[in-house]
C-alpha cells in the first residue's frame, strides 16, 4: 500500500494493525484514507454501508471492514480521488466545439 500522507509505499505483510505506522511520515497506517473502501461521496464516507461515522479520517481506528488500499490513498496530505480541477476541465472540454 502507499500511505496517505507521504506517498511512501509501505510493504504490508498480512494484515494492518491499528498501531501499524508508516517508517516515513509516523502516520498511522490504519486509517481511514488508507482504506479502499473509503470513499469521501459515499455514505459515512465508506463504500461498507455497515461502518461506523470516523470523525477524522487520518487518524488509526479499529474498523473491522479496513482493506488496505493498492496503490495509495491518494497522496499527501490526504487528497483523496482525482483533482477537482482538473475533472472539471475535462468535462468543459468535453462539451466545447
Amino acid at each position: 500500500m502507499i500511505c496517505h500522507g507521504c506517498g511512501r509505499d509501505v510493504q504490508v505483510a498480512d494484515k494492518v494493525f491499528r498501531g501499524d505506522m508508516c517508517p516515513g511520515c509516523g502516520r498511522p497506517l490504519h486509517a481511514c484514507l488508507n482504506c479502499a473502501l473509503h470513499d469521501r461521496n459515499a455514505h459515512n464516507e465508506c463504500r461498507e454501508p455497515q461502518s461506523e461515522w470516523v470523525p477524522d479520517r487520518a487518524k488509526a481506528n479499529f474498523c473491522d471492514w479496513f482493506r488496505p488500499r493498492e496503490g495509495g490513498g491518494g497522496g499527501p496530505a490526504g487528497q483523496v480521488g482525482p483533482n477537482p480541477g482538473q475533472a472539471r476541465k475535462k468535462l468543459d472540454d468535453l462539451f466545447r466545439k
